[in-house]
């Protein structure tokens, strides 16, 4: 059986011509890719050259009947959780290396931006692929399944978490685990924590986001260049 085929909006670059970037928005569970679009027009602030995408999970949410998901979470254990990523893992491979052909775009000029669950995948993804994209953007997610990191790390992209401390749905503790498990595998991360914040995304924290796309962008093409 074939992977599903991801879909979902777009916002093209703002300053009218080829997309010079490539930044993905991955979604929380329930929810779908309009729902990360509307941060675009904010990055596009920053990176007029590039082009946003955020694709629908492939799988209808099993716990509504609305919105969609990456993997399921009836079963939240870090075996069930480890096994969902890996699950989709192949889906969001192929949706990022057909998009980033058609553009004639690399790795390079590709940014991960996650919520939640879209945040797992992106670590996931980037982790794990040959070649490191340019940065990841985690809001309020986990890093699944980090005892097969040490064994599985391919590339190590310059990562920001960001995370309520007020957050009871992916709970704040698991936050600065995350962290140590990626400083333990080389990766260079950043933390910010945001107190009192719950299980969204708030202005200093899309703010932060944002600058530190544009500054990797920006260290990614130099070393392109050099």
């Amino acid at each position: 059986m074939s992977n599903p085929a991801l879909s979902g909006p777009s916002v093209p670059p703002a300053s009218g011509g080829k997309p010079k970037q490539l930044v993905i928005f991955l979604h929380g569970v329930g929810s779908d890719g309009n729902d990360l679009i509307a941060l675009a027009p904010y990055f596009a602030q920053a990176l007029p050259d590039a082009e946003f995408l955020s694709p629908n999970a492939p799988q209808p949410f099993d716990m509504a009947p609305f919105g969609f998901q990456w993997f399921s979470l009836q079963d939240r254990s870090p075996e069930a959780i480890g096994a969902g990523v890996r699950q989709t893992l192949p889906v969001l491979n192929a949706f990022i290396d057909a998009e980033l052909e058609k553009r004639g775009l690399t790795d390079a000029d590709l940014a991960l931006v996650g919520f939640s669950q879209g945040t797992m995948m992106s670590l996931h993804a980037a982790l794990r692929r040959p070649r490191a994209c340019a940065v990841v953007v985690g809001y309020s997610g986990l890093l699944a399944d980090p005892e097969s990191l040490p064994g599985e790390i391919k590339s190590r992209p310059p990562v920001l978490l960001i995370h309520g401390e007020a957050d009871d749905v992916v709970p704040f503790g698991l936050h600065p685990a995350a962290v140590e498990a990626l400083e333990r595998a080389g990766v260079p991360v950043l933390a910010m924590t945001r107190p009192g914040l719950g299980h969204s995304i708030d202005q200093e924290g899309l703010v932060a986001g944002i600058r530190f796309v544009a500054q990797s962008f920006g260290a990614a093409r130099q070393e392109q260049q050099e």
